[in-house]
């Protein structure tokens, strides 16, 4: 270019914001120091200053995004500024996650990130015991964080009030919707004040959550990360078509492979990811499940042992990995393809997380193909077809989607084989009916 003739290309300022450019509070900024953050996720960055303001959002984000501290440093802020006592049995917040684990986690987030406020946090969900849940609760919360079955059940028993709840964050609203808490949540809210604050966060966006979404909030802020039902770009993604009884065989021959550090292995029922994890550990590889059938402190110990790396391998069912929160998982490994697309965006969403890459491994089996074809029309994503392993394009099975088969039949209530149906609306596996507040929590 002539250093004469001026530039028609505008000059990009590129603005790193951090967490000390926010409006939030000393004792939350010393909080993030203590704990090494510095620069908030994008979702943060667009949320906090709306949440301080008491706006209501809508929160399009996949899992890792740091969606927790974006709701969480604003309440916690507004909730120590406005200093309104609870009052017995109530409380002035209410953070409704579809399981345990979940709940867990973002309750210890907000103790490290609330560690100067000394407010009030009680954790209720089902599992365990309540005495100790209406103990906490008896003199009153700040923050209440909950799963939908244990909190009706208290509610029922009039241990737990709502009518000062000032702040309402519901997440993972989606996954609410699959284990059929949806008409727990709409009776949960009909309980809270008319003036509140709320939050809806979701990582896709069905018919019923825009519906939930629109009936929740008033004038909301849309804060949108990735594209409805987008795959995080850092994941290679691969697929192996394989006849089903020589899944076990290629899990394990892949295991081998050191490469594969910490693997997250997903299969659809509780009974088939304790045979899975019990098969593996006879086979001499470090494996455990988790599912909503486990006790809580057998639930603890496996994440425990999974994140400490004594365990390498994790076997999960979709309900009771949505609260695992691990760093380092290497790889994500569908030992059973997903019947909706929706779980498989949840289940990958576990590795690549933190700005790391990883690995996303799908076992296809012919009554599986459907499913497949879904996941990919919903991702705008073809996976990558692995043919060059012993295991793989057997007799009888395709290697590429111009020699498949016909999609598996469809059913009135879902697709694909009948034995792997599900109803979005009432049915979740393993049998139980989405209604029960009761019920449903168990199934957690």
């Amino acid at each position: 270019m002539d250093p004469a003739r001026p530039s028609k290309q505008k000059d990009i300022i590129i603005l790193t914001i951090r967490f000390s450019d926010l409006a939030l509070i000393e004792p939350i900024q010393r909080a993030l120091k203590s704990e090494g953050y510095d620069a908030p996720t994008p979702i943060q960055a667009e949320a906090i200053p709306h949440l301080l303001a008491g706006r209501d959002l809508l929160g399009i984000a996949q899992t890792g995004t740091g969606k927790t501290a974006a709701f969480g440093l604003p309440l916690l802020q507004r909730l120590f500024q406005e200093e309104a006592p609870a009052g017995p049995r109530c409380a002035r917040s209410l953070i409704l996650t579809p399981t345990r684990e979940l709940a867990i986690q973002i309750a210890d987030s907000l103790r490290s990130y609330g560690r100067n406020l000394h407010l009030r946090i009680a954790l209720v969900y089902g599992g365990v015991g309540q005495k100790p849940q209406v103990d906490a609760l008896a003199r009153g919360v700040d923050i209440l964080v909950a799963t939908p079955g244990r909190l009706m059940d208290l509610m029922g028993q009039g241990h737990v009030k709502l009518d000062k709840v000032q702040i309402f964050v519901l997440d993972e609203a989606d996954r609410m919707l699959d284990m059929g808490f949806i008409r727990d949540i709409r009776r949960i809210a009909a309980t809270l004040p008319k003036q509140h604050q709320s939050l809806l966060f979701s990582a896709t966006m069905p018919g019923d959550i825009a519906e939930l979404a629109e009936s929740m909030l008033r004038d909301p802020i849309k804060v949108t990360v990735t594209p409805v039902a987008s795959t995080v770009e850092r994941i290679d993604q691969r697929v192996f078509f394989v006849e089903p009884a020589k899944k076990r065989a290629l899990l394990a021959a892949m295991l081998e492979d050191a490469a594969i550090g910490r693997a997250l292995v997903f299969t659809r029922t509780k009974h088939g990811a304790n045979k899975l994890a019990r098969q593996l550990a006879e086979s001499r590889i470090g494996a455990d499940a988790i599912h909503g059938d486990k006790t809580q402190g057998a639930r603890q110990r496996a994440l425990a042992d999974f994140r400490s790396g004594r365990t390498r391998v994790l076997v999960a069912t979709d309900i009771a990995a949505r609260g695992i929160d691990v760093d380092g998982i290497t790889h994500v490994i569908n030992y059973e393809i997903p019947n909706m697309p929706e779980s498989y965006v949840h289940r990958i969403g576990r590795t690549a997380r933190a700005g790391a890459s990883g690995t996303a491994l799908s076992f296809c089996g012919p009554e599986e193909r459907g499913y497949l074809r879904d996941i990919e029309r919903v991702t705008r994503r073809t996976l990558t077809v692995v043919k060059d392993h012993p295991f793989v394009a057997a007799p009888g099975l395709p290697a590429n989607d111009a020699e498949a088969p016909q999609e598996a039949p469809r059913g009135k209530q879902g697709r694909g084989p009948r034995n792997f149906r599900r109803h979005r609306r009432g049915r979740r596996p393993n049998g139980g009916h989405g209604g029960g507040s009761r019920h449903g929590q168990r199934a957690a």
